[in-house]
């Protein structure tokens, strides 16, 4: 409740100020709670206008009953009489408002032989229940209801377009293609809750609560006006599922509501139902978007931008020559609304598949109104477990033709959703099909994706055809795709690649692709040069994509390093997977966490590998992670990096600063300088990286750690730029020590939290207050960034990363 605990006056003041502040609310008609006008000049004063009349209640109230108290009052007095009435009424508390036009409730004033001689506030005489009995039904029907905090921007918003002097009637809200979905939110909060439907079981058989909102969206008077939807709004119910039954007779199912329709009329009264007619095909196409995300991820109920559909029939053409439409057949098994398909111009030579049977009655509703398809091509088909002799009869022969199948063109945007991956954030069940049981022998670990079934049963048993697919390029690189990769043998004719985010609902920065692959050449991918578009759909540049089989990785290579290495160790190592998009997952820490991650790697960090740990976790942080390389992979690299002093150091310095030890959790063996360096108030607790550094490694002391093979006695010699790293931190640490009761053994990690603090969830706040440490830390990171642009070139160079 927004107005919680006042009274009745201080209500009616910040109701005023909140959202009349534009209206004068002082002046005071007959016995009314609460009144609105227009400011008006004296000479104005005698004859002036008034737009709401409301009565107030403090708290929580039953707004029938504060509406009926507000027509005896005025109707005891006569108001209607002595002042102009208002264009509405009204009635408020602490927790919502009301509205109902004057001119619907009237005629109450003048019923004959009623005794209007009662008190308005006793609700229990036989007059305000008569009362109550004639505009309970008006007031269902008619009346406007806000929450102030739901429907503040909408109360906001009534206000602004309904009250104006002479306004006759309610301005409602408008919908178009740039707000249904936002109307579409509120409708869930307050209208699916009273459709008696079992919401759990619908969506199980394919009913989706995105239906009935579409259903009352194009509606006038209560009744649908597109009758080939799937479900009908049919005046005081809903009419889903029709069709002829066995027996030749019309059948249907039927829902109502179970408050006799009162959200779903005081939810309607507020918006201009239906929307402009040049609106509806497109809300009808765009069902996708009240689709549940996870039966979106699992029937592919994603929309393919417009954008996107006419680049990739552009490519098409390219491939295929300029009458590819007229000299090829098309088949979209995943096709949703059938969006894919706008643009293509030969209807005899198009067909549209779709496990949905709503998504079938909306393409034969856009076919009514203009789309280009037959009726008779367009089908509810399972494709992954139904059996093709369900389909038309000229599909099947064009399928069982050698000759014709050549000519046909398998074009989807399939559906994307993961079962069982080894990260653990696929869906249970989803990927459980006909397919998958018969080909899994043959996919290995891609068969739990439902796009591999598909193009799976493509590739087998529509032999020799053109498949022209989006996709992510996990076909193309990911590890988990090689045993895939070798029996999938096609040749990719031509690609491009745009930024994921454009595809709606899809989160992340990574790569989406459209491919042609020739099913009549049998050629193992290994490489590929793809172009590339940005989000406007500009050509950027090209770029070649790599399968990677055959080939090892820089978990390999680290692997070597850390196998013969000591028992004590001064830190851990947390990494996943070889590619960008698991960067944020690499960071150095004091010791390893049980199962932190399911798929990831520990490394304990020693004096044996310690320069192999930097190179490795400085190759996975220097070059910026992009939605393009998201999917590249990291690999063993060549040999020259062994002699490359200067690089080893420079990767050494950028670990030393960029990492999370933090001295609460063990002793902090990452302080990179001496204490005289710094002038620690005290000695550290061990000094083994400035030791490490300095060639000054012992068996002694507090740097017990190692034996006499891992010794070396010449220091480290550094580059300009990690010198420069260096200075920075040293002035860093230096400012640290002058802090009263600061921590002596405090790692870059414990510096940043004195200075930054955390907040009330216990994250590390961003910014400090301390301008010096801030302007210390902002140049260290600058030294930082100018290191890391000096090793990235080597990343390319020692092939830690293909061009």
């Amino acid at each position: 409740m927004k107005y919680q605990y006042i009274r009745e006056e201080e209500l009616k003041n910040k109701v005023s100020q909140e959202y009349f502040w534009i209206y004068d609310c002082s002046k005071i008609i007959g016995n009314v709670d609460f009144c609105v006008c227009m400011y008006q000049s004296p000479i104005e004063q005698s004859d002036h206008e008034s737009l709401l009349w409301a009565e107030a209640k403090k708290g929580s109230s039953d707004i029938y009953k504060s509406i009926v108290q507000l027509i005896l009052t005025i109707g005891k007095a006569r108001t209607f009489d002595k002042f102009l009435p208002p264009a509405m009424l009204g009635a408020f508390d602490g927790e919502k408002i009301a509205f109902i036009a004057y001119n619907d409730i009237h005629e109450v004033f003048y019923i004959n032989d009623f005794n209007w001689n009662v008190t308005p506030s006793n609700h229990n005489t036989k007059e305000f229940k008569l009362i109550h009995e004639k505009v309970k039904i008006i007031i269902d029907n008619n009346a406007l209801l806000f929450n102030y905090i739901k429907d503040d921007r909408e109360l906001k918003n009534f206000i602004k377009m309904n009250f104006a002097v002479g306004k006759f009637g309610l301005t409602k809200t408008k919908i178009d293609k740039n707000n249904f979905m936002i109307i579409y939110n509120k409708w869930l909060r307050s209208v699916k809750p009273t459709i008696s439907v079992n919401w759990e079981a619908a969506k199980k058989n394919g009913i989706i609560d995105g239906d009935f909102y579409i259903a009352d969206l194009l509606s006038q008077e209560n009744n649908t006006l597109k009758e080939k939807l799937f479900v009908l709004l049919r005046h005081d119910h809903y009419e889903l599922d029709r069709k002829i039954d066995e027996a030749g007779m019309f059948s249907s199912k039927k829902t109502v509501f179970t408050d006799n329709q009162i959200a779903h009329t005081q939810f309607w009264n507020k918006y201009d139902r239906p929307p402009q007619e040049e609106y509806w095909d497109y809300i009808v196409e765009r069902r996708d978007l009240l689709v549940p995300q996870d039966v979106r991820e699992r029937k592919g109920s994603f929309f393919t931008p417009q954008i996107w559909v006419e680049l990739s029939q552009k490519y098409l053409t390219d491939v295929l020559g300029e009458e590819w439409q007229d000299e090829y057949y098309v088949w979209d098994c995943a096709a949703g609304t059938g969006n894919l398909l706008a643009g293509l111009t030969n209807k005899y030579n198009i067909w549209a598949s779709t496990l949905d049977k709503q998504d079938v009655e909306v393409m034969r509703d856009r076919i009514k109104n203009g789309a280009n398809l037959l009726d008779d091509h367009v089908f509810q088909f399972d494709f992954l477990n139904d059996d093709f002799s369900k389909l038309p009869k000229p599909l099947q022969d064009i399928i069982n033709n050698p000759k014709k199948r050549k000519k046909l063109v398998i074009y989807i945007n399939p559906p994307y959703a993961e079962g069982d991956n080894v990260r653990g954030i696929g869906r249970k069940n989803v990927h459980i099909s006909k397919i998958r049981s018969k080909y899994q022998f043959l996919m290995g670990k891609a068969s739990s994706e439902i796009f591999a079934q598909f193009f799976t049963r493509i590739y087998q048993e529509i032999p020799n055809s053109v498949l022209a697919e989006f996709s992510k390029l996990k076909i193309l690189q990911a590890p988990n795709y090689s045993d895939f990769r070798n029996f999938f043998r096609a040749k990719l004719e031509k690609s491009f690649v745009v930024p994921a985010d454009t595809f709606d609902n899809v989160k992340g920065d990574f790569p989406i692709g459209f491919f042609i692959w020739n099913l009549d050449e049998n050629e193992v991918f290994e490489q590929s040069i793809i172009d590339v578009y940005d989000a406007k759909g500009k050509f950027i540049n090209s770029k070649t994509i790599t399968s990677y089989d055959n080939s090892k990785y820089i978990s390999d290579w680290l692997e070597n390093y850390s196998r013969k290495i000591s028992i004590n160790y001064i830190g851990h190592m947390a990494s996943v997977g070889n590619d960008f998009q698991n960067q944020r997952m690499i960071f150095i820490d004091n010791k390893e966490k049980g199962n932190w991650k399911k798929g990831g790697r520990h490394t304990r960090i020693t004096a044996e590998n310690l320069m192999y740990v930097s190179i490795y976790f400085s190759i996975r942080k220097v070059v910026e992670a992009t939605w393009l390389n998201d999917r590249d992979q990291f690999l063993f690299p060549n040999n020259k990096w062994e002699t490359d002093k200067e690089f080893q150091n420079d990767c050494l310095t950028f670990t030393i600063f960029s990492n999370n030890i933090q001295s609460k959790y063990g002793v902090n063996h990452w302080i990179p300088f001496a204490e005289q360096e710094i002038n620690a108030r005290e000695k550290f607790d061990s000094n083994f990286m400035s030791n490490f550094i300095g060639g000054k490694l012992k068996s002694a002391g507090n740097c017990d750690l190692f034996d006499n093979q891992t010794r070396r006695t010449a220091p480290l010699v550094f580059s300009p730029e990690a010198t420069a790293v260096f200075d920075a931190g040293r002035e860093f640490w230096k400012y640290y020590h002058k802090q009263p009761n600061c921590n002596v053994n405090a790692s870059l990690y414990d510096i940043r939290e004195h200075f930054q603090g955390r907040n009330e969830a216990g994250k590390m706040n961003n910014k400090s207050l301390d301008e010096a440490y801030t302007d210390l830390i902002g140049n260290l990171r600058e030294k930082l960034r100018q290191l890391a642009e000096k090793i990235e070139p080597k990343v390319y160079e020692y092939e830690f990363l293909r061009q």
